[in-house]
C-alpha cells in the first residue's frame, strides 16, 4: 500500500507516511517512541536498536531504522537522522525492480523526511541537498501520474521558498512561492488535499522575512492541529508582543503525541518555551 506524505512535511511531512511508533507500530517501537515523547532519547534509542537487531525481515528492519531516524530528530540531529533515513532508502532501492511504483516514492519520502528535520535543525545546506534528492528520487517512478509529478515539484518549490526565506532572500522566496502555487494549480485529485499547505508556506516565508502580521494571518489558515504550526504561530505572537497567546500555543504543541518531524521539532521546542 502506498503511504501518503505530509509536510507538515511540511514533515514538516504534503502527503506523510504513517510514522513508526504511530498506530500499527510494533510494541517495542511504540514503547521506544513513548520514551522519545517523554524526553528520554538515550533509553529510546536502546530499544530502537534492539528492534533493528531483532527485526524479522528487511522491511521490519527498515521500519525500525526509520523510527531510529525520528528518535535522532527529537535531539535535533540532522546528521544522525539522515544516516538512518539513508538506510531506509537503501532498503527501498532493493525493491525498485519488484515494486517500482512504490519504491521510488518511498525513497523520495525518506529523503524529504530527512530534509524536514535538517531545515528545522537549522542545517540549511543539508536540507537543500536532501530536498533535491527527494524530488529526484520521487520523479523516477515509472509511468508517474501528472498529479504525482506536480506533487513532487510542489514540495520542492515549497522547500526552496522556505530555504530562501531562512537565508533572508525575499525575491528568491517569492519566486519559489509563485512556482509552488503554479504546481498546486496543476493538480486535480490531489489539489484539495494539498491546498492547506500553501498558507503554511506563505506564513513561514512571511515570518522569516519579518512580516509578522502577514505571517499570523496566513498561519491561521493552515492546519491548526499541526504542532509545528502551533509553535511557529506562537513565535509570531511573541514577535507581535502577545506572550499569553504564544504560551497557549506552546502548551498545545507540548501535548503532541506523534513520532514524526513536526512532533520531533515541536515537543522539545515547546518544553523549552514553557520552562
Amino acid at each position: 500500500m502506498k503511504a501518503m506524505i505530509a509536510f507538515g512535511l511540511l514533515t514538516s511531512s504534503l502527503l506523510l507516511a504513517q510514522p513508526p511508533g504511530g498506530r500499527g507500530g510494533s510494541p517495542l517501537i511504540n514503547q521506544a517512541s513513548q520514551l522519545d515523547l517523554d524526553g528520554k532519547g538515550p533509553e529510546a534509542r536502546q530499544l530502537f536498536q534492539k528492534a533493528i537487531d531483532e527485526a524479522a525481515n528487511p522491511m521490519a528492519k527498515a521500519n525500525a531504522e526509520r523510527a531510529m531516524a525520528m528518535s535522532w530528530a527529537f535531539e535535533g540531529s540532522c546528521a544522525k537522522t539522515g544516516e538512518y533515513e539513508q538506510k531506509v532508502i537503501d532498503y527501498w532501492t532493493t525493491q525498485e525492480s519488484a515494486n517500482p511504483g512504490n519504491a521510488f516514492y518511498q525513497e523520495g519520502e525518506m529523503a524529504d523526511e530527512a530534509a524536514r528535520v535538517c531545515i528545522d535543525a537549522g542545517d540549511l545546506d543539508a536540507a537543500n541537498t536532501w530536498y533535491k534528492e527527494g524530488r529526484d528520487m520521487g520523479l523516477k517512478e515509472p509511468n508517474i501520474s501528472t498529479d504525482r509529478k506536480a506533487l513532487w515539484e510542489y514540495r520542492y518549490e515549497h522547500a526552496l521558498a522556505r530555504l530562501a526565506a531562512r537565508h533572508g532572500n525575499k525575491a528568491e522566496a517569492e519566486k519559489h512561492v509563485a512556482l509552488a502555487k503554479a504546481q498546486l494549480e496543476k493538480m486535480t485529485d490531489l489539489r484539495a488535499q494539498q491546498e492547506s499547505f500553501f498558507p503554511y508556506l506563505t506564513g513561514y516565508v512571511a515570518f522569516y522575512l519579518g512580516d509578522y502580521k502577514t505571517a499570523l494571518a496566513d498561519l491561521e489558515k493552515a492546519n491548526q492541529n499541526d504542532a509545528f504550526i502551533q509553535c511557529l504561530t506562537g513565535q509570531t505572537y511573541e514577535k507581535l508582543g502577545d506572550k499569553d497567546k504564544a504560551m497557549d500555543l506552546y502548551r498545545k504543541a507540548a501535548a503532541v503525541r506523534g513520532h514524526n518531524p513536526p512532533a520531533a521539532y515541536a515537543k522539545p521546542f515547546a518544553r523549552k518555551k514553557l520552562g
